[in-house]
């Protein structure tokens, strides 16, 4: 990533931590920078998620003391949608398969879909996919079975849904979750 492309996406995760305090309370953007600056792999996963409209966000630590950045568009991603579970589903599709799967385009850009509970605790931090859906980790004994997981808002609340996991749908897409290891002073 050149220079002044680091610079811009620094200065957009920057406003977009400081308009939304609420989602990352205590924890100072000059540590998050600092952090961001030392893993280049991060930034350009961060890039990544930008670039498919995702608007990654800081929304706190995790147990380990790493920064835990997170998809927080209002709407599933718009650049990350219509795409089936994972490919194996993807493969499986004889006609009118998707250009990707969520799995393997998130293992592209170096993040992890959300679980359940980390779908959970995001919509404590605002409302999310009050108009469409996002695929979210699915367990293996459920994916075994042919199916997968995704979730959304609606009428005040989080729904857990299934569905095969080779359906793809226009508003359908996925959230992604990335960990960086907080700099050490």
């Amino acid at each position: 990533m050149k220079s002044s492309e680091r610079e811009a996406l620094l200065e957009t995760l920057q406003a977009r931590f400081l308009k939304n305090m609420g989602r990352h309370a205590g924890i100072d953007w000059d540590a998050v920078r600092d952090s961001l600056e030392g893993d280049p792999a991060a930034l350009e996963s961060l890039r990544r998620m930008e670039g498919t409209a995702g608007e990654p966000d800081l929304i706190g630590r995790d147990e380990d003391g790493r920064f835990v950045f997170c998809d927080c568009s209002a709407e599933s991603p718009a650049g990350r949608r219509s795409v089936c579970y994972d490919h194996e589903a993807l493969e499986a599709r004889k006609e009118h398969k998707p250009k990707d799967s969520a799995v393997g385009m998130a293992a592209s850009m170096g993040i992890e879909l959300l679980t359940e509970a980390q779908y959970r605790k995001l919509q404590e931090l605002g409302e999310f996919d009050t108009k469409t859906s996002s695929w979210i980790d699915t367990p293996p004994e459920l994916r075994a079975l042919g199916g997968a997981l995704f979730c959304d808002r609606r009428y005040g609340r989080v729904f857990v849904y299934h569905n095969g996991a080779q359906s793809y749908y226009a508003a359908r897409g996925f959230r992604g979750l990335l960990r960086v290891r907080g700099r050490r002073t």
